[in-house]
Order: C-alpha cells, then structure tokens, then sequence
C-alpha cells in the first residue's frame, strides 16, 4: 500500500516517497513533505541548475545553493502561503 502525504509543492495529498531520499534531518523532511511526482520534478531541475549554472559540487557554496533552491523548489520552507524563488533556467520560448 502506498503512502499518502500532503505535498508541499503541489498542495494536495499524494504519493509520498518510498523511503527517504538521503539521510538525516532534511532527508526526512523531504519524506514526510514531498509526493514523488514532486521528487521528480525537482531530479529534473536540480540537473538544469547543475548545467546551467555550472555548479561544481565539490564546493561547498554550490552545495549549500543546490540544497537552498531544492528547498526552495520543494516549498519546504514555505510559511503563510509565501514561496520563494527557484533560479530561472532554459531557454526562454518568447520574447518580451
């Protein structure tokens, strides 16, 4: 049987993760927080934040902005309806 959390990203109840997706305190926040579709998304994104902005994660200052924008991205530190931020990346499609 599947576990069932609310989501933060998502905002609704859904398909939690099936264990925690790394150890210690934030792993398991992301597991009661965090739906898998949302765990996917953010797999997605982090490569795109990797590439385009070159981090280097043997650095400690791209590892602490890789983990602020997952939490960013996972609405984790979310208080009061208030979201944060996520780096833009892509290519835009349109012109402004």
């Amino acid at each position: 049987m599947s576990r069932i959390v609310f989501c933060h990203r998502l905002k609704k109840e859904a398909e939690g993760l099936d264990m925690p997706p790394f150890p210690g305190s934030v792993g398991e926040e992301i597991f009661a927080k965090t739906s898998q579709v949302a765990w996917g998304e953010w797999r997605e994104m982090q490569t795109k934040i990797i590439n385009e902005y070159r981090l280097d994660l043997s650095e400690a200052e791209a590892r602490k902005t890789l983990m602020q924008q997952m939490r960013n991205f996972l609405s984790l530190d979310e208080k009061d309806g208030e979201t944060k931020d996520v780096l833009h990346v892509g290519t835009p499609t349109h012109q402004e």
